[in-house]
C-alpha cells in the first residue's frame, strides 16, 4: 500500500520543530522580566514538541534531510542557549565566571547534538545500540541545568541557589552531555497488552500532579531521571557481554540474565533429590547428643552396625537396634 501525504501535511513536522524554537526562545525574553516560571515553562513546551515532532515525521512517512537538521539546530537554541542564558540572567548579574559557565554549558550541547548527528550514519553499531543515546540528550539536559532555578522557585532560597553551586552544576550536567555514558531511550520501549490500563491511570495522575504541583513534579521527574543513569550503565554493559541477548524481546532477556545468575551460584532446582539422601535432620539438643550423633554417623559411613550412644556397646548388630539407633538420634531415614 503506497502512503500518499500532501505537501501541507509533510510541513506539519517541521512547522512542530519552529514552534519549539519559538518556545524556547520565548524562554529569555521571560528570564529578562524576572519571570523564571514562564521560561521554565516554556523550555518543556519545547520539550515536548521536540518529541513530537520526530514521531509525528516517521507517522506521515514524511522525515527529510531538511527536517532533520532543523531539529538539531532547533535543539541547539532551545535547550542549549536558553538555559544558558536564563541561568545567566538569574544567577550570574553580569559576573564573568558565571558567562563562562553559561558558553562552556551552550558549547557542550552544540557539540552533543554534532556527535548525535553523525552518529546517525553509522552502520557499525551493535543492534542494542538504538535502545541509548550516547550521553544525556539534549532536552534532558536542558531541563536538569535548570533544576537549582526550580527548586529556588519552589522551596525558596538555600544552598542550591548559591552561585558557585550553580556554575558547578552547569558545568557538571555540561560534561554529561558530552560524555559516553549510555542513557536510555524511550523511543524503543514498548508497553505489553495488558499493562495499557494501568500506565493510562499513571498518565492521569501525573497529569494531576502537573496541575497541581507543577514545579515538584518536575524537579521529581528530573531527579528520577538523573537517578536512572547507573541502571543504564549496568544495562548496557550486561547487553555488551551477552550477544545473545541482543534481538531477544525483554522477558526472554531476564530469562537468561536469571539462568546465568543461577548458573554463578551454582543453585539447584528443588525438584532434584539425591538417591538415598535423609529428608529430615532433629538438631541434638547439646554438646554431648552431638558428638554420638557424630560417631554414629561416622561408624555407619565404616560399615558397622553397633548402637548409638552406648545403649549397647557390644558391637553386636541386627535389624531392630539399627532401627533404634536411628531413631534415637532423631534422623529418620528414606
Amino acid at each position: 500500500m503506497v502512503r500518499v501525504t500532501t505537501p501541507g501535511i509533510r510541513l506539519l513536522p517541521n512547522a512542530i520543530t519552529v514552534l519549539a524554537l519559538c518556545a524556547g526562545l520565548s524562554a529569555v525574553q521571560f528570564a529578562l522580566t524576572n519571570n523564571y516560571a514562564m521560561a521554565i515553562a516554556s523550555i518543556g513546551i519545547a520539550a515536548v514538541l521536540d518529541s513530537l515532532d520526530g514521531r509525528i515525521a516517521r507517522l506521515l512517512d514524511a522525515t527529510s534531510r531538511m527536517g532533520a537538521e532543523l531539529d538539531s539546530l532547533s535543539d541547539g537554541i532551545s535547550f542549549g542557549v536558553a538555559p544558558a542564558l536564563v541561568l545567566y540572567v538569574w544567577q550570574s548579574h553580569g559576573d564573568r565566571i558565571g558567562w563562562v559557565a553559561s558558553l562552556i554549558f551552550a558549547v557542550c550541547m552544540i557539540l552533543r547534538l554534532a556527535r548525535f548527528n553523525t552518529l546517525l550514519d553509522d552502520t557499525d553499531q551493535p543492534p542494542y545500540a538504538a535502545e541509548f543515546f550516547v550521553g544525556v540528550p539534549a532536552p534532558a539536559g536542558g531541563l536538569v541545568a535548570l533544576l537549582p532555578l526550580i527548586a529556588t522557585l519552589q522551596w525558596g532560597e538555600g544552598w542550591w541557589s548559591e552561585q558557585y553551586v550553580v556554575i558547578v552544576w552547569t558545568i557538571a550536567i555540561a560534561a554529561l552531555l558530552i560524555s559516553r555514558i549510555p542513557t536510555l531511550s524511550l523511543k524503543t520501549v514498548k508497553a505489553p497488552a495488558k499493562a495499557i490500563a494501568p500506565l493510562l491511570v499513571g498518565v492521569g495522575l501525573l497529569a494531576a500532579a502537573i496541575i497541581q504541583f507543577p514545579l515538584v513534579a518536575l524537579a521529581i521527574a528530573l531527579v528520577l531521571y538523573l537517578l536512572h543513569i547507573p541502571y543504564s550503565v549496568y544495562r548496557h554493559r550486561w547487553l555488551a557481554a551477552h550477544p545473545e541477548a541482543w534481538t531477544v524481546p525483554p522477558r526472554e532477556r531476564r530469562a537468561i540474565r536469571r539462568a546465568r545468575s543461577q548458573r554463578r551460584l551454582r543453585l539447584r532446582p528443588a525438584s532434584r533429590r539425591v538417591a538415598g539422601a535423609m529428608r529430615a535432620v532433629r538438631l541434638p539438643r547439646n554438646g554431648s547428643d552431638f558428638v554420638r550423633v557424630t560417631r554414629a554417623l561416622r561408624d555407619r559411613d565404616r560399615g558397622t552396625t553397633g548402637t548409638v550412644g552406648g545403649a549397647s556397646g557390644n558391637g553386636t548388630s541386627g535389624p531392630g537396634q539399627r532401627r533404634r539407633s536411628w531413631r534415637r538420634i532423631g534422623i529418620r531415614r528414606r
